[in-house]
C-alpha cells in the first residue's frame, strides 16, 4: 500500500485494502481474546489474594464470555475455502409437495434474507418466481457481505418441513421439500473460456418481487448452458445488460463447481444429493408438528425453537457443519 503506483489500478487497490481490513480485524479479534484472559488471570489472582470468594461469579461470567469469543473466532479460521469470503449466490427452489412446497420455499427465502440482515449482510433478490396460489416456485438472492458463501455453503441441500398444511382443510400434516443451491459470486478478475455457440441466451418481461419497476421490457434474462444443461437467470436489474452480466457470474461460477467436481456431463453433478427434491434426500428437516424440532441429519444437530431457527437463527447448523467439515479432512 506504500508503493507509489498503489492507485493506479483503483479495482485491485480496493481489494488489497478490503484484504488488508479483513486481516487487522482478525489480528484484532485475536489480541482482545488475550487481553480478556489477561484480565481474568488477574481477577483470580486478586480473589485468591484477598480470599473474597463474591469475585467469583464474575470470573465465572467472563469465562463464559471467552469461551463464546474463542469459538466464534475458531468458526472464522475454518472458513479456509478459494472462494469462503466471496459474496454468496442461493437458489430455493420448491420441490415435492404442491402448494404447501411452494410455501415452504417461501418459508425459507425469508429465514435466509432475515439470516443475513442479522449479520449486516446486503440482501438483494436477483430473481423470483411466485404462483398466485401460494409461496414461490424458485428464488435466487444475492447477499453480499465477507464469508458469506463460507457460511452459507453449508445450507446446500434439501430441506424439509413437517406441519400440519394451511392448504388441507382436513386438517392433516404434510412433508414438504425445498432444495437449495449456493455458489460464490465470482468478481471480475475470475473468469473462464465459455464457448458462445454453446449458449442459449432468452429474454423476457421481467415480473414479481425485484421485476416491477421492469415490466414493461424484456430485461430478464436466461441463459442455458447447453452442454450441461445448467441455466441460471436473472431479473433485478433495469437494463438487459446488468441483467445478462449477472446472469454470466452465475453460470461461471456453476461451470468451476462443475470443474472442480470433475463431472461436465450433466447437471445432476453441480446439484450433487439432492438431483430429487424429495424422501430420503434431506439435509434438515424442520418439524412443527406434533412437536417442534429442527434436526440437521449430517451433523445431528438440533434446535427446540422452531421460530427461532425460521427467523434466521442457524448459526448453530452452520458452525457444525464446518466443524464437521474440517475435522473430516
Amino acid at each position: 500500500m506504500n508503493e507509489q503506483d498503489f492507485w493506479n489500478d483503483n479495482e485491485l487497490a480496493q481489494k488489497v485494502l478490503q484484504e488488508n481490513k479483513v486481516l487487522k480485524e482478525t489480528v484484532g479479534e485475536f489480541n482482545t481474546l488475550k487481553d480478556s484472559l489477561e484480565e481474568i488471570e488477574v481477577l483470580i489472582e486478586l480473589g485468591l489474594e484477598e480470599n473474597d470468594e463474591s469475585i467469583e461469579k464474575e470470573i465465572e461470567e467472563s469465562i463464559s464470555n471467552l469461551e463464546k469469543e474463542i469459538d466464534t473466532l475458531k468458526i472464522k479460521t475454518l472458513l479456509s475455502g478459494e472462494y469462503d469470503k466471496n459474496n454468496a449466490i442461493l437458489s430455493i427452489n420448491a420441490g415435492t409437495g404442491g402448494l404447501d412446497a411452494q410455501d415452504w420455499a417461501q418459508m425459507l427465502l425469508r429465514m435466509y434474507i432475515r439470516w443475513g440482515e442479522g449479520k449486516d449482510y446486503k440482501v438483494k433478490v436477483l430473481d423470483m418466481l411466485s404462483d398466485p396460489a401460494a409461496g414461490i416456485k424458485s428464488a435466487t438472492l444475492l447477499i453480499e457481505g465477507m464469508n458469506a458463501y463460507g457460511y452459507l455453503k453449508s445450507e446446500k441441500g434439501v430441506h424439509r418441513i413437517v406441519r400440519i398444511s394451511p392448504f388441507d382443510p382436513s386438517g392433516k400434516r404434510h412433508t414438504s421439500f425445498a432444495s437449495i443451491d449456493v455458489l460464490p459470486e465470482l468478481d471480475e478478475s475470475i473468469n473462464i473460456d465459455i464457448n458462445q455457440a454453446d449458449l442459449k441466451i432468452d429474454t423476457y418481461r421481467a415480473s414479481g418481487a425485484g421485476g416491477q419497476h421492469v415490466n414493461t421490457t424484456d430485461s430478464a434474462v436466461r441463459i442455458t448452458h447447453i452442454p450441461t444443461g445448467v441455466v441460471v437467470q436473472c431479473q433485478n436489474e433495469r437494463s438487459q445488460h446488468k441483467n445478462k452480466d449477472t446472469a454470466m457470474r452465475m453460470l461461471m461460477a456453476k461451470l468451476i463447481e462443475l470443474k472442480e467436481l470433475e463431472q461436465k456431463e450433466k447437471i445432476e453433478d453441480i446439484q450433487g444429493k439432492y438431483s430429487q427434491i424429495t424422501w430420503g434426500s434431506q439435509i434438515r428437516s424442520y418439524v412443527f408438528q406434533p412437536y417442534k424440532l429442527v434436526k440437521d441429519h449430517r451433523t445431528n444437530a438440533e434446535v427446540g425453537n422452531v421460530d427461532s431457527v425460521m427467523d434466521g437463527n442457524i448459526d448453530l447448523f452452520i458452525n457444525e457443519y464446518l466443524k464437521m467439515n474440517k475435522s473430516s479432512k
